[in-house]
C-alpha cells in the first residue's frame, strides 16, 4: 500500500479491505470517477496477494476497438479474421496464474459479456477462431468509472454479469470527498517533480493550499497531480503560491466560499464550539 496516499477515514476502510479480500481469488470490483486510482488499488491487491510473483495484466476495455478487444482477451489462431497472420495469446493466457485488471469494463459489448461470465464461472473460454478450449487460473479485478447498477437498468450491461463480479466492491471516494488528503497527496508530488526538474521548491503557501481545498477537482487526484506539476515547472519562488495555480482552479475554488466541509487543524474545544451551539 506504500504507492497510496490518504489518511481519510473512506480510505482507511478502502485500506482494510484490500488487506482482507488481497489473499483470496475472490473477484473484485472497484468503482470510481477517473482519476481516483482504481489501477493502483489492483496492483495493491495483486501484490498483497500470493500471485505478487505472478503476471500483473492490465487491460483497459474502453481504449480498445470493439472488432479487437475479444482477440486482445482472448487470443486468436492463425486466419481467424483478416490480418490474423499467425496465433497469438491473449490477456487471459497472459495473466494465467496471476491477476487480470479490466478497466472500463462498463464499455464491454454484450457478446464480450457473454464470454467474460463464462471465464468468471468456469475459468475456460476459447480463442477467436478457435475450437479449442483453454484452462486459466488467473484472479480477476474489474473497475468501472460508471455506477454499473444504473448501467444496468439501462440495459447496456447483463444481470448476470454484474451479479457475478459483484462479490467484493470497492468503491473509491472522490478527492473532493477527502478534503484532508489534499495537503499529504499534494506534498507527494510536490517532492516528486521538485527531484525530477531539479528544483529548490520547498512547500505551499497557507493560502494555496486553501485554494486547493476549496477547487472540487473534477479530474481528481490524476488532475492534482498535473497542477503540482505545473506549478513546481512555472514558479520562480521557493514556495508554490496562489499564482501559481492555474486559472480555472483560482476562479472555482473563489466561487466556492470556505465552508463547514473545508478541514483546518483546531482544537477539540473549538471543533465543538459551532455544534453545541446549534
Amino acid at each position: 500500500l506504500d504507492n497510496i496516499i490518504g489518511h481519510d477515514y473512506k480510505m482507511l476502510r478502502i485500506y482494510d479491505m484490500i488487506d482482507t479480500v488481497a489473499e483470496s481469488r475472490t473477484t473484485v470490483l472497484i468503482q470510481g470517477d477517473s482519476g481516483t486510482g482504481k489501477s493502483l488499488i489492483a496492483r495493491a491487491i495483486h501484490h498483497r496477494s500470493d500471485r505478487r510473483e505472478r503476471p500483473f495484466v492490465e487491460v483497459s476495455c474502453g481504449a480498445l476497438p470493439e472488432s479487437l478487444l475479444e482477440s486482445e482477451l482472448f487470443g486468436h489462431v492463425k486466419g481467424s479474421f483478416t490480418g490474423a497472420v499467425g496465433d497469438k495469446a491473449g490477456k487471459f493466457k497472459a495473466a494465467d496464474t496471476g491477476t487480470i485488471f479490466l478497466d472500463e469494463i462498463s464499455s464491454a459489448t454484450p457478446a464480450l459479456q457473454v464470454k467474460l461470465l463464462r471465464v468468471l464461472q468456469e475459468r475456460q473460454f476459447e480463442p477467436v477462431g478457435s475450437n479449442k478450449t483453454e484452462h486459466v487460473d488467473v484472479r480477476v479485478i474489474l473497475a468501472s468509472n460508471e455506477d454499473l447498477v444504473r448501467v444496468m437498468e439501462a440495459g447496456r450491461f447483463r444481470q448476470d454479469l454484474f451479479y457475478r463480479i459483484n462479490v467484493v466492491t470497492l468503491n473509491l471516494p472522490g478527492l473532493r470527498e477527502r478534503i484532508g488528503d489534499i495537503p499529504l497527496l499534494a506534498d507527494h508530488f510536490l517532492q516528486r517533480y521538485r527531484q525530477e526538474l531539479r528544483k529548490e521548491v520547498l512547500g505551499f503557501t497557507e493560502e494555496c493550499l486553501e485554494y486547493m481545498r476549496r477547487y472540487p477537482w473534477p479530474g481528481n487526484v490524476r488532475e492534482l497531480e498535473n497542477v503540482v506539476e505545473r506549478a513546481v515547472v512555472l514558479t520562480r519562488n521557493r514556495q508554490i503560491d496562489v499564482y501559481d495555480l492555474p486559472e480555472n482552479v483560482v476562479e472555482k475554488a473563489r466561487a466556492n466560499p470556505a465552508g463547514e466541509h473545508i478541514y483546518r487543524p483546531m482544537s477539540l474545544k473549538e471543533a465543538l464550539e459551532d455544534p453545541e451551539k446549534k
